[in-house]
């Protein structure tokens, strides 16, 4: 336990922090797939979300048109004021054509529609949470809602990611994407630059956990600020975060210990390919920024990094009585690596709402409509 601060303001969990917040007049967003029907975790956090005097949750839902159905009945049991927004609904789908914002679609595609909807209902705060996190509690809302209430436009949560791989297994150390590959690739970035003419590197080494999903903002702040359509999302909100919030606008909220489902890392959707997009988009934004990247040498420099990272937590995981695998760990800073190289090109950004052209009014009709045909 500690409170040391960053160049963000941090607020510790210093024993059980639950301050008394209204959640009255927010607005909880929550990404939901298929997968997360009826799971045990996704259970727990709309029970909890029960105990909040919430002004409205959206679900921001991708799933096929064939389980629509069954996964809006079962969200239909809680006793939430709740409307869900189907991603992949073929009238939400014509309205993005015919705003020009046809495309892939993406974790962040569809926690953008989940924010459009949220802001129709003019919210004076948005919280974003995903569905996985089996430690959730009413609490990490208030807790996230703080820093609003303290005159802050943008708050991020961070964790510490323990948990065992199995039953049975000893626990250890995930978070592995943002311990392996994010930490020491900023870390490197600021050790090779000036933090004084290139404050945006100084930002983003405040964060504990800069690939956390969950965060709380102002509506005004949400209105503003562009979303990557998909896994560059994390590090994109926080390039715009810098822009528009700075380090006197930002807040990061201890939420504890999250233990929710991690991902291999080879494969499609592994957090290899994870790290190519965290990567570009990383890379993409400092370069907006005026940072003159040299990606060859910025490679070595985060190979060397990020192997001393990976035995400060091979110490810290011995400390703690913990699993851990040094040469799986290293093995995985060699494969993030090829992810250090120029962007193959510029990311594409979803507007702001406030310049959207489509507006939130009509998004919410075209979901409804979507949902209605599904389910009657």
């Amino acid at each position: 336990m500690e409170y040391a601060q960053e160049r963000v303001t941090t607020l510790h969990d210093l024993g059980g922090a639950d301050p008394p917040v209204p959640a009255a007049d927010a607005t909880v967003v929550l990404p939901v797939t298929e997968r997360d029907h009826g799971a045990e975790a996704t259970e727990r956090v709309f029970a909890e979300l029960e105990t909040l005097d919430l002004d409205r949750v959206v679900v921001a839902l991708r799933a096929p048109a064939d389980r629509v159905a069954a996964i809006a009945d079962w969200l239909a049991g809680f006793d939430l004021p709740l409307d869900t927004c189907w991603c992949g609904g073929p009238r939400v789908a014509e309205r993005l054509a015919d705003a020009g914002l046809a495309g892939p679609g993406g974790k962040g595609r569809d926690l953008w529609l989940g924010l459009g909807v949220a802001l129709d209902g003019d919210p004076a705060a948005v919280v974003v949470h995903d569905v996985d996190a089996e430690a959730f509690r009413a609490r990490t809302v208030r807790r996230l809602l703080f820093p609003l209430a303290r005159g802050h436009a943008f708050a991020k949560g961070y964790y510490a990611r323990v948990e065992a791989p199995a039953p049975g297994e000893p626990e250890r150390l995930y978070g592995r994407l943002n311990r392996l590959f994010y930490e020491p690739l900023v870390t490197a970035l600021a050790d090779t630059h000036d933090v004084r003419e290139h404050p945006l590197l100084a930002y983003l080494d405040s964060f504990r956990y800069a690939l956390a999903g969950e965060f709380a903002a102002t509506a005004e702040f949400v209105a503003d600020v562009r979303l990557d359509r998909s896994w560059g999302l994390e590090v994109g909100l926080l390039a715009e975060a810098f822009d528009r919030a700075g380090f006197g606008g930002t807040a990061q909220v201890d939420l504890g210990v999250h233990r929710h489902a991690h991902r291999s890392v080879g494969g499609a959707g592994g957090l290899e390919s994870m790290s190519e997009r965290v990567g570009e988009r990383l890379l993409c934004a400092v370069a907006d920024h005026g940072v003159d990247v040299d990606h060859d040498a910025l490679r070595a420099r985060y190979r060397d990094t990020a192997a001393r990272h990976a035995e400060a937590y091979a110490s810290d995981a011995a400390f703690n009585g913990l699993g851990h695998d040094r040469e799986r760990e290293r093995d995985q800073v060699e494969r993030y690596a090829t992810a250090v190289a120029p962007p193959a090109e510029a990311p594409e950004l979803l507007p702001p709402w406030r310049e959207a052209p489509l507006a939130p009014a009509a998004l919410v009709a075209a979901a409804a409509a979507d949902l209605e045909e599904v389910v009657w």
